[in-house]
Order: C-alpha cells, then sequence, then structure tokens
C-alpha cells in the first residue's frame, strides 16, 4: 500500500474513531465506503488447489470397469490392480469406468453433478506424441519425472522454465485490487510459502488449520502470561530512532496485526452443521471454508487457496497406502461440498484436485515409480459434473501413448484446465498468455472467451 493511500486509511480509521486498524474489523468496509471504493466484480469466486504431493497413482484412483478396457487394465497393473467387484461404478452399473472403493463420497458428488474428473492430464510445453518425444522435435518439461521440478512446474505453469513465480500469483497482480482487503492477500496458503502464489507483486498470506500463523507465539499459551506478553509489546511498542529497527518492527507489528484481523474475522463464523474428520487436511478444508464465510467481513470477491496433502510416492506399500490416503480426500472434499452448501458458496468455488504426475502403470513389485500423465479432480456448483473430459488413454501395454517403464503421455495440458479455471474466475481473455505463456501452443487464445472454452467443465 502507497503512503498516500495508507494515510487515507488512518485517517478513515481516526473519522470512525478506532485507535488502530485492527480494532474493529466490521468497520473495514466502512472504512473503503470512506475511500470511495466500488469494486468491479458483483459476485465472490474462490479457487482452491489441492495438490496431492508425492505423485498420486491415479489410474488407481480413475480406472476402467468393464469389458476389455478392464482387462488391459488389470493386465498391466498386475498385482496392482483393483478387482473389478470393488470399483465403485460411475453413471451407474453400465458406467465404462469407476473410482477407487475408498471413494464412495467422490462417486456421490460425481453422480450429484457437483463433481468431474479430466483425464489424462500433465504438464506439457506442447501436444506430444510418442514419435516426437524419441526424436525431440517438441521440447519435453524440464526435469520429467522429477519430483522437484514437476511440482514446480505446476504451479508455475511454465515447464519450459525453472521459475518462482505462479500462476496464481499472476493472477492475483492482475485482480487483487479488486479486493477491498488491501492488508491481507487474495491468495492464501495452508502449505507456507509456495511458487503458485507467488507473484511479481503478489504473495501468499499462511494460514493454518487452526487460523492466522502470526510471525510469533502471541496466542500461544505462553503469550498469554502478562510478563512476557508486556516484555513483547514493549519490544514492539518503543519509538526506535534508527531506520533500520523501525522498520523491521513496523513490519513485525503489522503482520501482526494483520493475523489478527483475520483471527477475529474467523472467530465470527459460527460453527458449521457439518462435522469435519480430525486430520489436518479436513481441518485445513474447514479453515477455508470459514475464511470463505468471513468474505464479506473481510471484503473480500476474489480468493484462491493453497492446500498440500503429502506422503503420495509410494514406490512400495502402494495399495494400502494409497486406500488410506484416498479416504482422507474422500471425506474433505465431501465434507467441505457440505459446508459450501451451508453458507450458500457451493456454486462460487472451484476445488482441483491435482498431483505433479501419475505412477507407472507397472508394478515394481509392491509399489509403482513415476510417470507423467495422470487423472484430476474439479468439483464445484459450476462444475459441469458427471462427466470425465479429456481422452481416458487405452492402458494396454504399448499403445500410441506409452512410453518405457509404464508411463503415459498426456493428452491435455495442465494449461487448458488452468485457463479454464482463470476465465471462470474473472481473468481476460486478453490477460491469459500473461498468465499461462505457453497456451497458445494448445489453442488459438484469440477464440478463447467465456463462451469458448478450453475444454467445458467448468459452468461460466
Amino acid at each position: 500500500m502507497n503512503s498516500r493511500r495508507r494515510f487515507m486509511r488512518q485517517a478513515a480509521l481516526a473519522a470512525l474513531g478506532l485507535s488502530s486498524p485492527m480494532t474493529s474489523i466490521t468497520n473495514l468496509k466502512a472504512i473503503n465506503m470512506l475511500m470511495g471504493r466500488q469494486p468491479t466484480f458483483g459476485d465472490y469466486k474462490a479457487i482452491v488447489c489441492f495438490f496431492l504431493h508425492g505423485g498420486n497413482d491415479s489410474f488407481n484412483m480413475l480406472m476402467p470397469r468393464l469389458g476389455t478396457e478392464y482387462n488391459n487394465y488389470a493386465t498391466t497393473r498386475s498385482n496392482l490392480a483393483i478387482p473389478q467387484e470393488d470399483i465403485l461404478a460411475l453413471g451407474g452399473l453400465s458406467g465404462n469406468y469407476g473410482v477407487h472403493p475408498s471413494m464412495p463420497k467422490i462417486q456421490q458428488l460425481y453422480e450429484d453433478g457437483d463433481l468431474a474428473f479430466i483425464s489424462n492430464l500433465g504438464s506439457l510445453i506442447a501436444p506430444m506424441s510418442k514419435s516426437a518425444y524419441y526424436d525431440g522435435t517438441v521440447p519435453k518439461p524440464l526435469g520429467l519425472f522429477s519430483h522437484l521440478d514437476q511440482y514446480k512446474h505446476w504451479q508455475s505453469a511454465q515447464p519450459n522454465l525453472r521459475t518462482n513465480k505462479g500462476w496464481a500469483g499472476k493472477m492475483a497482480d492482475l485482480l487483487a485490487s479488486e479486493n477491498g482487503n488491501t492488508e491481507i492477500s487474495m491468495n492464501i496458503s495452508l502449505s507456507g510459502a509456495n511458487i503458485l502464489q507467488r507473484g511479481d507483486n503478489s504473495i501468499a498470506f499462511n494460514i493454518n488449520s487452526s487460523g492466522a500463523t502470526l510471525p510469533t507465539n502471541r496466542n500461544a499459551p505462553w503469550g498469554h502470561n502478562p510478563q512476557r506478553r508486556a516484555a513483547m509489546d514493549s519490544i514492539l511498542n518503543y519509538n526506535y530512532s534508527e531506520i533500520y529497527k523501525k522498520t523491521y518492527v513496523d513490519i513485525f507489528r503489522g503482520a501482526i496485526a494483520t493475523g489478527e484481523l483475520f483471527q477475529n474475522a474467523i472467530d465470527e463464523v459460527p460453527d458449521f452443521d457439518v462435522q469435519f474428520s480430525d486430520n489436518n487436511i479436513s481441518e485445513g478444508f474447514e479453515i477455508i471454508a470459514k475464511t470463505i464465510a468471513a468474505r464479506d467481513t473481510l471484503d473480500f470477491s476474489r480468493q484462491i487457496f493453497f492446500i498440500k496433502y503429502g506422503g503420495w510416492d509410494h514406490h512400495d506399500g502402494l495399495l494400502a497406502g494409497q486406500a488410506a490416503k484416498l479416504g482422507v480426500v474422500d471425506n474433505a472434499l465431501s465434507e467441505f461440498k457440505v459446508a459450501l452448501e451451508e453458507i450458500g458458496m457451493l456454486d462460487n468455488v472451484t476445488t482441483i484436485v491435482i498431483s505433479e504426475f501419475a505412477r507407472t502403470l507397472t508394478s515394481n513389485g509392491n509399489g509403482t515409480d513415476h510417470a507423467w500423465g495422470g487423472n484430476s479432480i474439479v468439483m464445484g456448483g459450476s462444475v459441469n459434473g458427471g462427466e470425465i473430459y479429456g481422452e481416458y488413454p487405452s492402458l494396454e501395454i504399448d499403445n500410441d501413448l506409452y512410453l518405457g517403464r509404464g508411463a503415459i503421455i498426456p493428452t491435455t495440458a495442465a494449461d487448458s484446465v488452468f485457463s479454464e479455471l482463470a476465465l471462470w474466475y474473472g481473468i481476460s481473455p486478453m490477460d491469459l498468455l500473461t498468465v499461462f505463456p505457453n497456451l497458445g501452443n494448445f489453442h488459438d487464445v484469440s477464440s478463447l472467451s467465456v463462451d469458448n472454452l478450453p475444454i467445458g467443465f467448468m459452468d461460466v
């Protein structure tokens, strides 16, 4: 915030009789009215990026369940194949595909039309064929099959570069000024600093499953010790004459105040009727839902959330390990959906579940190794649910997309999915290449709009 705007805010606070910006969060919107701010958007929208870190074996999350397709799946996957009778059918018993038996709530969300799958999705620079992969006529993502690189590429949407800027950060650079709240970032992370939410002028605001992540343990039990609290406040409130000390303390004090601003808003949100499961992931989605419920108090019209769930690198113990983790995902997404319904925000929030890559179709004995194209989930009231988008590949060995080691070349680019979310979110078609520089390799960008979406899984 520039000095003039900060002065105006402080003057507005003084006019309202407030001693500091954190004294009364309920007056934040009144402050913005005094400043003459009018938002451009007349609605609220949020994207939740749920990252399954480690490489989800997503061909055991969404799989064929009938006929030749299932037989090919079972033959290729060998000892890792899910038994046909255990697969939960999508689209009724006659449906060709189904989901892992640990995901009955995902199955129901799909049947209700609130959830869809995107098949054979991956990080791509340009469309890739098997021949182009081997002869090098199309560039491959840097560090293909590497956790570190692919994790970054999904966040940056630039697999041809190693960059520290992400697509959500670039979107915040373009749209953050639409939010009335200039103290808290449009991008909120439950998983610390990340590339996804970093832009030229944007960084993430960090929270945890309990609320704001304060730069000190000011709200921890020891922080309420009168002597400790008095000592800390004395340090923060001292009038430093040395410029560097003053700047540091001002930043530190501002960070505490901003955290308390956020926490006060969250604390005003009533408990949901839905009971969230007792684990960090469900609790993380609960605090996201509370943040969305507090959108008017915090004066937000656009937000992007990032939450990461690690431990998917199943080189060993795949069947048991993935089953447990998919159960956590199943519960968290279902609980989140119900909470969004409670606050009337299901149509305004879209959740995308991604991972850096799928796993090899072939077994390494008791697990799988790093691969490429895989299957993703999108959920929300604005999702054209009950469908599988993209091209589900043949899982027969030596098909046209099959590489050595059991990897599949993706046929849908991550850029296509993310740009569709961006258009729904409010990014202008003219800004798509700013956010997704490689998008023109997959689409005629000049023709893309809310009326001509890259894939069509969103109802804009």
